[in-house]
Order: structure tokens, then sequence, then C-alpha cells
């Protein structure tokens, strides 16, 4: 029996779940034990990576315009929720008291910004319905540690709904994200586009330069 498009995604959201304690900053987040500075941190090399994906998501969904168009909609879709991302960033930048002047003055570390360094990679080289797999598998773990911090920020930081509303963006899927992501791989299927072999070696890869972004803010 052929594979259907759910049976890959959940396949990939499975392969790619980290392991437990793979990722060092949201549990000291969790526990209120993480300095407010490296929540600063946090959002400003968000800003830098929110600015990067959005131009490699634009990359993809103009590579897959004209012959995928459910393929290009769904890399559309992020483009906007990318946009969202970035409006709120500013609440949250905000709450750790940065301005302009804080962002522009930032060097980002080279271990958080790996993670958009190899989205452009693939925005260049990869298949984008393989990348929709991929990306799909590791926004199931990123939902899920911002659904932690949200929390933790609230309850130990004092940071109000609009400071977490970053967080509370990306805690729960869209219904209509996770068909955007169906639609996407059953038309890459349909042209003979997907290899899940390559699918799952960008998703293991996303998720590692995920957590190398979580644990460089962790420290040493």
């Amino acid at each position: 029996m052929a594979r259907t498009a759910e049976d890959i995604l959940a396949d990939a959201v499975r392969r790619s779940a980290p392991g437990d304690g793979a990722n060092r900053l949201v549990p000291l987040i969790e526990a209120g034990k993480a300095p407010r500075e490296t929540i600063a941190a946090f959002a400003l090399e968000q800003h830098h990576i929110i600015t990067g994906d959005r131009g490699s998501f634009q990359r993809l969904a103009e590579r897959a315009a004209g012959t995928q168009p459910a393929v290009a909609g769904f890399f559309t879709s992020l483009v906007q929720g990318e946009d969202v991302a970035l409006d709120r960033l500013g609440a949250l930048a905000g709450a750790c008291g940065l301005d302009g002047t804080a962002l522009r003055a930032y060097e980002p570390l080279a271990g958080c910004q790996a993670y958009p360094a190899y989205t452009a990679w693939l925005a260049l080289h990869a298949e984008p319905a393989d990348v929709v797999v991929a990306l799909t598998a590791n926004f199931a773990a990123w939902g899920g540690y911002c659904v932690a911090v949200g929390r933790a920020l609230r309850r130990h930081y004092g940071f109000d709904d609009a400071a977490c509303g970053f967080f509370d963006f990306f805690a729960e899927p869209a219904p209509e994200g996770l068909e955007r992501s169906s639609a996407a791989v059953r038309a890459g299927l349909a042209a003979g586009l997907v290899s899940e072999r390559l699918a799952h070696r960008y998703g293991r890869l996303l998720r590692d330069y995920e957590l190398m972004f979580w644990n460089t803010l962790a420290g040493p």
C-alpha cells in the first residue's frame, strides 16, 4: 500500500522528536532559573532568525510556484506567519527592556544562527516538498517549547499576555496549517518529488540546529 502524506508527516514528526534532556534551556526557564538576560538574548536572536527564514520561505514559494501550487501555498503561509511573529516579537523585546539601539548593537551568536543558515541552504538546494516534511516535523517540537516557555514567563518572570504573544502564536498549530502541510506533501507525492530519505535527513539536521540554538543560549 502506498504511503499517504499523513503517514509520511507522522513518521517524520516521530523521527525528529528530540530526546529527553536534549534542550537544556527550556527546563531552566520552566524553573525560573534562566536569567532575564537570556530571555533578552532569545528575542534578539529571533529577530535575525525570523527575518532570515522569511526570505528562505519566500524563495521556496517562488521555486514551487507554477508547478506545485499547494507547496507554494504552504511556504507563502509561512512567510505570512513570520510577519506576525516579527510583530509579536516586539512586545517580548520591550518586556526585556530592549529597543532599536539594542537590536542594532547586538552581535548574533553562530550557534543560534546555524538554524536559519541551514534553512537558507534548503531554500537553494532541497526539493521544496521535502522541506515541507522536514519543517512540519520540526515545528512540532518548536511548538511544544513555546507552550512551556510562554507558561513559564507568565509564572516566574511576570510577563503579560502581550509579551508572551510570540510564544502563544506558535504554541497551537492551526488546523488549516496542518492541512496545508498534508496538501503540499500530497502534491509532491503525485509529482514523484518526495524523498523520505532526504526529508528525514533535513528534519534531523533542523532538529539538531534548533537544539543548538537553545543550548547556545543556555551557556556552557
